[in-house]
Parts: C-alpha cells; sequence; structure tokens
C-alpha cells in the first residue's frame, strides 16, 4: 500500500504552512495527502462554546484548510481526519501510516496548540516516519531557486543510513543539489584508543579520515541515485554549527534522530534539537531504520 504524506494542523499560520508544503511534496513524490487535525476540548472562559460548537469550529477550520490545498493542487488525493483527544498519540499513529509527517514548528490555537513544549518532541522523537518541521513564512519558490538538501552524517559509513536515504530522494524529486555534511572535532588525546589511532595515522590524518569517511557513506547513495549531484563538505566544528552555518542555502536540512527517554518524557538529540530552533528553512528529522 503506497503511503500518504500526512500533515497535522491545528488552524495556526504554522500548521497552515506545513500543510502548503506537504501538499508540495505530496505531488512531488506521486503520494496522496492525508490532513490531520488532533484537539481537545477547552471548557476556559477565554475560550467560548461548548464541545460540540467547539467540534464545529475545528471541522470547519480543516476543512477550510483543505479547500484552500484542492483548489491549488487538482487532481491530488486529500483525506481528512479530525480527532478529540491526545494529540502525540493521535500525530503518532498517524506517522505509523505516513511516508512522512509534517507539523508546523510553532504557534498554538485558540482550541488547541499540538506543538508546543515538549509535545512536539515527543512526537518527533517517537514517530515511526521522518518528521519534517515547517516554519510559517516559506515560499514554493524557495524549492525551486537552486537550494540545497542538506543532510548531516557522523560516526561510522553505515551510521544515519535512513537519513542519507530520505535526503537522496528528496534531492531526486526535487532536481536539487545535495550537500552532505560531516562535523568533527578533535576529541582530548587520552580519548584516543590504540585502534582509532591506527586508523587516523592510516589515513593520513582527521582531515582525510574524516573525508574517507564521508564519501564510503555516501557511495551507496550516490550508485542508486546517479542523477543527484552531490557536494561533500567536511568542516572541523560541531555538527549543529556547522549544519546551522550552510543551512542558510537550503531548501531543506535533513537530520538523523537520536531519541532518548528521561523521567519527564522523550527527548530528541542535542544536534537536531538545535536545527529545529534555528534553522531558517524547514527540518526532516528521521528515525534509525
Amino acid at each position: 500500500m503506497t503511503r500518504p504524506i500526512t500533515a497535522g494542523v491545528d488552524g495556526t499560520e504554522e500548521s497552515h504552512a506545513a500543510l502548503a508544503w506537504a501538499a508540495r511534496e505530496a505531488v512531488r513524490r506521486g503520494r496522496g495527502l492525508r490532513v490531520v487535525h488532533a484537539w481537545r476540548f477547552a471548557p476556559h472562559e477565554t475560550v467560548d462554546g461548548d464541545r460540540d460548537t467547539q467540534a464545529r469550529w475545528v471541522r470547519k477550520a480543516t476543512e477550510s484548510a483543505v479547500q484552500e490545498v484542492t483548489e491549488r493542487h487538482t487532481g491530488l488525493d486529500v483525506t481528512t481526519e479530525v480527532a478529540e483527544g491526545d494529540a502525540v498519540g493521535t500525530l503518532v499513529a498517524a506517522a505509523a501510516e505516513a511516508e512522512l509527517l509534517v507539523l508546523g514548528s510553532r504557534g498554538h490555537g485558540r482550541v488547541v496548540g499540538f506543538l508546543l513544549g515538549s509535545v512536539g518532541q515527543q512526537v518527533i522523537a517517537e514517530a515511526a516516519a521522518p518528521v519534517v518541521l515547517v516554519r510559517s513564512g516559506g515560499r514554493a519558490a524557495d524549492e525551486a531557486e537552486g537550494r540545497e538538501i542538506v543532510v548531516g552524517q557522523e560516526g561510522d559509513p553505515e551510521d544515519g543510513a535512513a537519513a542519507l536515504r530520505f535526503a537522496f530522494e528528496t534531492a531526486a524529486a526535487r532536481g536539487a543539489t545535495l550537500r552532505a555534511v560531516r562535523a568533527w572535532t578533535l576529541p582530548p588525546v587520552f580519548a584516543y584508543s590504540p585502534a582509532s589511532l591506527k586508523l587516523l595515522d592510516e589515513a593520513g590524518g582527521p582531515v582525510p579520515y574524516e573525508k574517507k569517511a564521508l564519501s564510503e557513506a555516501l557511495q551507496p547513495w550516490r550508485e542508486r541515485f546517479p542523477q543527484v549531484p552531490v557536494v561533500e563538505h567536511v568542516e572541523m566544528g560541531s555538527a549543529g554549527q556547522v549544519l546551522l552555518d550552510v543551512s542558510a542555502r537550503a531548501q531543506l536540512v535533513v537530520v538523523g534522530r537520536r531519541a532518548r527517554r528521561t523521567a519527564v518524557g522523550a527527548r530528541i538529540g542535542s544536534v537536531a534539537h538545535g536545527v529545529l530552533h534555528h534553522a531558517p528553512c524547514p527540518v526532516a528529522v528521521v528515525p534509525p531504520a
């Protein structure tokens, strides 16, 4: 079964931008679009109406947003789900059936704001599919002006294969150049093992070693997607900062997910967290395969 591109909406400007991005991506990939609105009844003085009234508001707002998409993309197969209940559970369940899940990166609505604080992080940390976070103000033109797909790679060549695959697939669908970034720092001398010192010596130093590691990680994907132009970018510095530095000319930044459990819930890795908060373009967080 072909999985849809799924967009989570909540009536905010950010979620409208996410829906527009998801629709364009569905058209590019030849997928259907699924629109999910998770909401909770808000019996507060600042929100008028009983549960049925608020439910009508949510359905009407969702239908209006979907109508804009269908008018812009005639022929796009769109399904809609409005669900009252836990936002994290609803969105994680939707991601399990999706090619990717697209959300607004900030914002809260008058009735519900499911992307604030730890909730958005929990969805990213638990989703089985890639999650793309989109800020308001994004333009379709940004995806057609030669901007790159940027992907971070770290660790051994086989690490981060899921993120690389997603990045290459996206670059191929958009006819874009892919910039693969590997950042590195020098650890304290005592942190090197004899084996790692031997590898560095054989490579001729840390820079040739890092370049070789990146090249080896990219090789199977370059063979699979020969039409995608690739720039190999190796730079000394923290991974988060290097990715942010190159994101100014990117249409999408792709990072792998390193989620962990804490006493207060799931948390994503520091690199993904930093890029999500500061990158000017959409960011895709890809779970391990």
